[in-house]
């Protein structure tokens, strides 16, 4: 068993890391992703772990 997911014919191009402040803007930069023309762009959010609680 390969995991919870769907056998499907999709392939990851690639992805792209931009530190925005919000949804709108990161939407706004994925819409000027070339290959947003052509293709799917998925925007999701991540999280800066930091178990220490230092910054830098």
């Amino acid at each position: 068993m390969d995991g919870p997911f769907a056998e499907t014919r999709e392939h990851l191009g690639g992805y792209y890391i931009v530190d925005v402040p919000n949804l709108d803007a990161a939407l706004r930069y994925a819409a000027m992703v070339p290959s947003a023309q052509f293709g799917t762009i998925e925007v999701r959010p991540l999280m800066d772990y930091n178990p220490t609680g230092q910054q830098g």
